[in-house]
């Protein structure tokens, strides 16, 4: 049985006749629009590391201190579970659920920059209000318009990435995206051990407070960018706008065939007027199963879970506040560089290889962890320095394979397989389904901690086997594909082609 397709004629050939060139003006229209994801992991990293400063932690959530300071009695898995604490770091995820749906309908409306520019104006008013905050209330308020800003920024981004780049070069400038949350996760870190010295305790305003600045550039950056060809089509933009901006991202006149393949991709999308009935639609079932099942996928491989309570883990085992910052630090600046090394592999060797390799080591670290943790730490003790910094060792492999593989792959495929005509929809689903099992996750971790205590790692494990499986059985290669001509991958898919039928890829062309 075939497994999955690496489409070497057809989608090949016909990406390779399309003429474009690395024009300086696309690379920094596409780094512009990735600081969407710096904005997104600044606050990942952020949020995880304030929660650990004793100095916020005794002025918002006293309960919290008092266990982790002079509580003897509770479980070393129990000291940071507290339903206030999960629905500081929550909150934003329930915010990102509910705006995505309105940030789909004006992507699709105002353009894809329009959305960007509004999500980076919602991040900036949720970064005062956290950092001038004195009472909870103004935290979570604050989180929740940041929350609205990143269900805005990750609607609009990936799919301004994905349409941006030529087909060659997609996975490098949409992995771009994941790199960017990467840089924002490792700032993060490294602002919040430095703000956890500074004397008189008001180190967390600052590291809140700095979130205003890639959400400033955002903002204003977003204003001189040009809009997607695509978008600028979807919208009804005249003939010659939409060859001269075509021209200017690929740095030639000669835009003849991706301008017709696009047309036709165009007059398809015409004909649905509903996309998020449509979606649901038999012949679309490929596309709405990648739209869910990645993104749920990418959130159970556990690393929310590093992301957001490193700190809080760290010290668990034993660590101190600044060993604990400093380590996340550590497992940042490998995602970061394995992140780096997908963008430049992925485009060689293809999504379902990262998918897979990464899977592996995700899966033997985990593992790993949970072992050691359940043998040695127990509800009391503290692991030993040696054991603590082989757990750091073991979480730094964990951070890579995602790094090299979910990270940014969970952002990239969902991007580039929806035709034009449920691509706002599709990628809509696909932030939804992010948002929501990224709530749940962050809101229940600490009780599963708490009550599952190591076995928290073997539960995380054990999706990674299931996920792996399935990019191995029922996701198709996409590399090298022009958007327009992606349907061609389910129809000669062993599974999806009972779906996907000639039919669909007719009305794109050929």
């Amino acid at each position: 049985m075939a497994t999955g397709i690496a489409l070497e004629t057809d989608g090949r050939s016909s990406s390779c006749e399309y003429k474009w060139k690395m024009t300086p003006y696309l690379v920094l229209s596409c780094m512009m629009a990735a600081i969407g994801g710096v904005i997104f992991g600044y606050d990942i990293g952020i949020s995880g590391g304030v929660t650990s400063m004793d100095s916020f932690l005794k002025k918002f959530f006293p309960s919290v201190y008092v266990k982790m300071k002079e509580d003897t009695t509770i479980s070393n898995y129990c000291k940071f579970d507290s339903e206030l604490l999960t629905s500081f770091t929550s909150s934003l995820y329930v915010a990102g659920l509910v705006s995505t749906f309105f940030a789909a309908t004006l992507t699709r409306k105002f353009g894809r920059k329009m959305t960007m520019t509004l999500g980076g104006a919602a991040f900036l008013v949720g970064t005062a209000l956290g950092a001038a905050a004195v009472k909870v209330y103004m935290l979570i308020l604050g989180r929740l318009l940041l929350g609205a800003g990143l269900g805005f920024t990750n609607q609009s981004v990936p799919l301004y990435l994905s349409e941006m780049a030529p087909p060659r070069f997609r996975g490098f400038f949409n992995n771009g995206f994941q790199f960017s949350v990467g840089i924002g996760v490792l700032s993060a870190n490294l602002i919040n051990y430095g703000t956890q010295k500074i004397a008189g305790g008001w180190g967390w305003r600052v590291s809140l407070a700095l979130a205003a600045l890639p959400a400033s550039a955002l903002t204003v950056g977003s204003l001189f960018l040009a809009d997607t060809p695509n978008s600028l089509m979807d919208r009804g933009a005249t003939h010659e706008k939409i060859i001269a901006t075509l021209c200017r991202i690929r740095g030639t006149s000669d835009v003849e065939l991706e301008l017709n393949h696009m047309v036709q991709a165009r007059n398809v999308s015409k004909n649905i007027r509903h996309p998020y009935t449509s979606i649901f639609s038999r012949r679309y079932r490929p596309q709405l199963t990648m739209a869910i099942l990645i993104p749920f996928f990418q959130q159970v491989t556990g690393i929310n879970v590093i992301a957001f309570y490193a700190p809080l883990l760290f010290r668990t085992i034993g660590l101190r506040e600044s060993a604990s910052l400093m380590s996340s630090v550590v497992t940042g600046g490998a995602g970061l560089v394995t992140t780096f090394l997908s963008m430049l592999i992925v485009d060689k060797f293809g999504r379902r290889a990262l998918f897979i390799v990464g899977g592996m080591l995700m899966f033997c670290a985990q593992v790993a962890v949970g072992a050691i943790m359940a043998e040695k730490l127990g509800d009391h003790g503290a692991l030993s320095k040696a054991d603590s910094y082989l757990v750091l060792v073991l979480i730094g492999i964990y951070v890579s394979g995602f790094g090299i593989s979910w990270g940014p792959l969970g952002w990239l495929v969902p991007s580039e397989i929806y035709p034009l005509e449920i691509r706002s929809a599709g990628q809509s689903i696909t932030v939804a389904v992010s948002f929501t099992f990224t709530f749940l996750i962050a809101q229940t971790f600490l009780a599963m901690l708490c009550h599952m205590k190591s076995g928290i790692f073997f539960f995380f494990s054990v999706w990674v086997v299931v996920m792996t499986g399935f990019v191995y059985l029922f996701l198709p290669e996409t590399k090298d594909i022009p958007i327009e001509q992606m349907a061609r991958v389910w129809r000669m898919h062993w599974f999806w082609h009972r779906f996907a039928g000639e039919e669909e890829d007719k009305k794109v062309g050929n």
